[in-house]
């Protein structure tokens, strides 16, 4: 490239020989003093070396000898500025380029370098050549470095060192060297020659900003060095890197036309860094919506939590996609849990309350409470140091009092807790390796619509996704696989959760759940789970089998469907009632549908069953229930039923059973076949006026034998004599110590047999 011939500029000024009246004494600015009429300047026509040249009695300490004309200095060129002198008489002085820089209002540029290096004559008539380069950009072998401020220069020759001297100048010569340092054809623009320094200290903010502007499809390149950008940047065109930013934490980097993970980890040449830096421009208004690691694997040297990464980020609801590679934990210190221990205390008044508590401070948001009266997966949702004051994700169920809880805050790879709200992120075909140290998702307090799907969340050390508010309403999960750090240990040892949810609507389906301690607690209404496969088996004889899913709600709204359930119980809890006895407002166990699953077990006792509902308070009753066309199947030592009340706090009030459903089950390795309604055929072979038919071990949860649907003589119905009775008898129900039988009553002791269809609830 040649800015003469290119832009058809004009460099090169006139000869000495066309007169002085355009060389300056001082530094070529309009109205400065020239050489025209100078008794110390003559113009020698016929030098032997020279040819036509002007010479110079130095009668000056410095002596400037510049064009008056403006040279323009354009981003991205190199100008060489040369002149050929020689000594003719008297003291020698000593040679250098010099040069004035000039803006565009013609003001003069402060603070650069202006002269070249100082060239000693060494002899009379020796010619010797002098020069520099001046330029925009801060490269080796530019002698002054102007930057982008500057848009032309006045150039020329300085002599300085003792006067009374002689010297002839043949011509000053101003180049396009632009060539030297760039290739020809360039589809490239270099930050340095917008006046990047590159060296940390100078913020060059401007010059990529300017380089960007001038780029115009070609791609930026940011060569060696540590360039500082003091506040928010975007650069629209493509942009390579060799050197790395820095720049203060609320400064925002979007890389408009290299917008993905790569681009970000070279921009800082820090994998943790670079993610950050990517998140905190995903999560802004920008034209990008997703975020892509091209396949990179990120070795995370710290929890990424998004307060930090993109402070005064307070909320957004905007859908955004973090997808294609894989982030993996780097151990040490960042990734310990916090654990803290404080007396509280509860009042079942302010149920989500926890006041008193004497260690606040050090107990941070999103811990885990464990204690007395807690259930499940209730964690720290806010806190006020001020007044001593938990905020709780759940109430307690253990009623009033002051208590000693644990606190602990573990640590995620993506933590997006104290966010006002975070909605529509979707992560999708993505990895996350935590090595058994990690978890995997914080979910902010407020939001909805997360969305991830075909994943792999390999090891976490203790949770998978964690909601400690409504974070989690509407959320999907589709087709991942969270495989535990746990697989090794026995069922009842592990303490890993795969997920918990608190709101409503939440749906995970096709996805597979390895041996977490428990695969989901949910509480809320509406949720789908569907086409999952969750087992949490081990390797013992005779193992004891935990609870896999457990649903906290008693009016839960809830199908699980299509799944395979393998190794795990489904437990019906009400964990989280402040009251947890049945009060005269509100629903009791009901709005369950399972169905079409395929439960299995293998090698455990016979108390075993799939389904246990454990009421923590007096008088629940089960109100809307359905069990069907599931698969029962235990391997080995067969379990005595299906399903059971875990009565360790109370037992269900099975006075009020009301519209269940549970049928059409296929039971193997199973002792009690279970249905309601229940068909059972009794044979008497003696004859009796009432007939006793046990129903102890058919209905559902040890239920009463409440209704009968329908009896049915199925044979000949005789009398001790054994005449034809045709009389219609009548049913007793809830019979016997337990309620559990029925007694059919006959006008007269008959015998035969009998179809009944029987029931544990009332229907309607």
């Amino acid at each position: 490239m040649n800015i003469a011939i290119t832009a058809g500029l004009q460099l090169m000024p006139p000869g000495f020989a066309a007169g002085l009246s355009v060389w300056s004494r001082e530094y070529g600015t309009p109205g400065s003093a020239t050489w025209a009429n100078q008794a110390n300047a003559a113009i020698v026509a016929a030098d032997q070396d020279f040819g036509s040249c002007l010479e110079i009695n130095k009668v000056e300490d410095t002596t400037r000898i510049r064009f008056m004309g403006e040279t323009p200095i354009l981003p991205g060129t190199y100008l060489r500025i040369s002149a050929r002198v020689k000594a003719i008489s008297g003291p020698r002085p000593t040679v250098r380029i010099g040069g004035w820089a000039g803006d565009g209002v013609r003001n003069h540029v402060t603070g650069l370098d202006e002269l070249g290096d100082n060239v000693a004559l060494p002899g009379y008539g020796k010619v010797v050549e002098v020069s520099a380069i001046v330029g925009t950009g801060n490269r080796r072998g530019v002698d002054m470095v102007w930057g982008a401020a500057p848009i032309y220069g006045h150039f020329g020759i300085d002599l300085i060192g003792t006067n009374g001297g002689a010297v002839r100048i043949e011509s000053l010569r101003i180049e396009d060297v632009t060539s030297v340092f760039l290739r020809e054809m360039m589809d490239i623009v270099d930050v340095r020659d917008y006046g990047a320094v590159g060296n940390g200290i100078t913020d060059d903010r401007a010059a990529f900003a300017a380089a960007d502007s001038a780029a115009k499809g070609r791609v930026i390149v940011v060569p060696a060095g540590t360039y500082r950008i003091g506040s928010d940047l975007t650069i629209s065109a493509p942009v390579r890197f060799t050197g790395r930013l820095t720049m203060p934490r609320a400064a925002r980097l979007t890389l408009m036309g290299s917008f993905d993970y790569p681009s970000y980890a070279e921009a800082f040449g820090d994998e943790t860094e670079g993610l950050k830096r990517a998140l905190q421009a995903l999560f802004s208004f920008t034209d990008h919506v997703e975020l892509n690691l091209r396949g990179r694997r990120v070795d995370l040297t710290e929890p990424l939590i998004m307060t930090e990464i993109a402070p005064g980020l307070t909320e957004f609801s905007t859908r955004r996609l973090i997808c294609n590679g894989e982030l993996r934990i780097v151990d040490g210190p960042a990734w310990n849990t916090g654990v803290a221990t404080s007396q509280g205390t509860y009042d079942v008044n302010q149920p989500t309350t926890l006041s008193n508590v004497a260690n606040v401070a050090n107990i941070e948001v999103g811990s885990l409470i464990t204690g007395p009266g807690v259930g499940r997966e209730v964690y720290v949702k806010a806190k006020n140091v001020g007044a001593r004051t938990l905020t709780l994700s759940q109430p307690f169920h253990g009623g009033s009092g002051t208590r000693a809880y644990t606190f602990k805050r573990f640590r995620y790879m993506l933590d997006f807790l104290g966010m006002d709200e975070m909605s529509r992120v979707n992560i999708a075909e993505m990895e996350f390796s935590m090595g058994g140290r990690a978890s995997f998702l914080m979910l902010p307090a407020n939001g909805q619509m997360f969305h991830i799907r075909d994943c792999y969340i390999s090891g976490p050390g203790d949770r998978g996704i964690t909601s400690v508010g409504r974070g989690c309403q509407d959320m999907l999960i589709d087709r991942c696989q969270f495989l535990s750090s746990e697989i090794s240990l026995n069922a009842q040892a592990r303490t890993s959760v795969a997920i918990n949810v608190n709101a409503n609507d939440v749906k995970i389906r096709d996805s597979r759940f390895v041996r977490f301690g428990t695969f989901l607690v949910a509480t809320g209404s509406g949720h789908l789970i569907v086409g999952n496969h969750w087992f949490q088996g081990d390797d013992t004889a005779s193992g004891t089998r935990v609870p896999g899913l457990v649903i906290a709600q008693k009016n839960c709204m809830m199908a699980i469907s299509g799944n395979y359930i393998d190794n795990a119980i489904v437990e019906w809890t009400n964990e989280y009632d402040v009251f947890p006895d049945f009060g005269p407002n509100e629903y009791s166990f009901g709005g369950l549908s399972i169905s079409s699953n395929h439960f299995t077990v293998k090698q455990v006792l016979a108390d075993y069953a799939f389904l246990s509902i454990r009421p923590y308070g007096r008088n629940h009753h089960i109100h809307g229930l359905t069990v069907s066309n599931n698969v029962f199947l235990v391997i080995g030592p067969k379990i005595q039923r299906v399903d059971k009340v875990d009565t360790t706090f109370s037992d269900l009030d099975y006075s009020r059973m009301r519209n269940i459903l549970f049928d059409g089950n296929n039971f193997n390795g199973v002792l009690d076949y279970v249905a309601n309604p229940i068909q059972i055929t009794h044979t008497q072979s003696t004859a009796q006026a009432s007939w006793v038919v046990p129903l102890t071990n058919c209905l559902p949860f040890g239920a009463w034998a409440k209704n009968v649907d329908s009896l049915v003589a199925v044979s000949v119905i005789q009398n001790a004599a054994n005449a034809r009775v045709t009389e219609m008898p009548w049913v007793r129900t809830q019979q016997g110590a337990n309620r559990q039988n029925l007694q059919v009553e006959w006008a007269q002791p008959a015998k035969g047999k009998v179809t009944i269809r029987a029931r544990m609830d009332e229907p309607g």
